[in-house]
Parts: C-alpha cells; sequence; structure tokens
C-alpha cells in the first residue's frame, strides 16, 4: 500500500468524523465555517510531505511553504474570528519568502533566491516592528529611515577608508 494512499485515506476519514460528530453534537469549532483553511493547508502540507518523502523536485517546497504558512494564518484567524486580520497580514510576504527559502536549502544553493527571500522578509519584519513599536511615543518610521541612511554612510565611508 502506498503511503500516499494511506495519508490520504486516513486524512478524509478523521475529517468525516469530525464533521459526523459534529452533525450530532453541534460542536461549533468542527464545523466547515472554522475548518475550511485546511483546504489551503492540507494541498501546502501535501507538497511538503511529498518532497520531503521522496526527496525529488524541490520546487514543490515553494507552493507547500506558501499554502503552508497561508493556511495555518486562515487557521488561526478562523478560530478567533478574524480579530486579528489587521495585525497579520505581513504573513503573506513571509509566506512567499518561507516557500523561497525552502526552496534555496533544498535545491543547488541558487544565492539568487536569497534577494527576494531577504527582501520580503525585511518587508515583513518591519512591518511587524512598525505595528509592535507604534505605541512609543518615540517611535517613528522617520527616525527609522534618518538611522539607517546615517549608517549606510558610515558604511560607506569605512568601506572605502580601508582601500
Amino acid at each position: 500500500m502506498k503511503s500516499k494512499s494511506v495519508f490520504w485515506g486516513t486524512l478524509l476519514i478523521l475529517i468525516g468524523i469530525f464533521l459526523t460528530l459534529n452533525n450530532f453534537y453541534n460542536l461549533q469549532y468542527l464545523s466547515i465555517a472554522k475548518l475550511w483553511p485546511l483546504f489551503i493547508l492540507i494541498p501546502g502540507l501535501s507538497f511538503e510531505v511529498e518532497y520531503f518523502t521522496t526527496k525529488k523536485n524541490p520546487g514543490q517546497l515553494v507552493p507547500g511553504g506558501m499554502f503552508t504558512v497561508i493556511g495555518l494564518n486562515f487557521l488561526f484567524e478562523s478560530f478567533t474570528n478574524f480579530q486579528y486580520a489587521g495585525s497579520t497580514w505581513p504573513i503573506y510576504p513571509l509566506a512567499v519568502a518561507i516557500g523561497l527559502f525552502q526552496l534555496y536549502l533544498h535545491s543547488e544553493g541558487n544565492k539568487g533566491l536569497l534577494v527576494p527571500v531577504c527582501i520580503l522578509g525585511g518587508i515583513s519584519i518591519s512591518a511587524y516592528a512598525s505595528m509592535f513599536l507604534q505605541d512609543y511615543p518615540w517611535f517613528s518610521m522617520n527616525l527609522i529611515f534618518s538611522v539607517l541612511l546615517i549608517a549606510f554612510g558610515i558604511y560607506i565611508l569605512f568601506k572605502n577608508y580601508k582601500k
């Protein structure tokens, strides 16, 4: 018996049992209204499992990483009634960065992949930092931008000074 068949068969049986229990006991957490993100999460996990069991075609890690991260985010949002949706939006560029970083790690190490990984990861990290630091009165994006310009200027000066 193939491991794929066992995985999918077991998964479908478990989902069927949960939905049947929901019909009999009216469990609000086992409804399709809460579990719809599984339609994104399960394909993502299947891409991941497929690569890590066969070690063939690392390109499937990109959609696997993206779908897994986005599916987990939607599952979290579904169970919290989307009350944090305004704060979790940086997950989307981070999901792409994670998928590309997995491809970088498990392929021939194409360093060109690190450019979008760093850009997308940097966007996500800076967005989260600005959201969390906005409560502090001394913090502003203008301050961060000016400090970054000063640091970059110092780097350029010392780089040329060493030559």
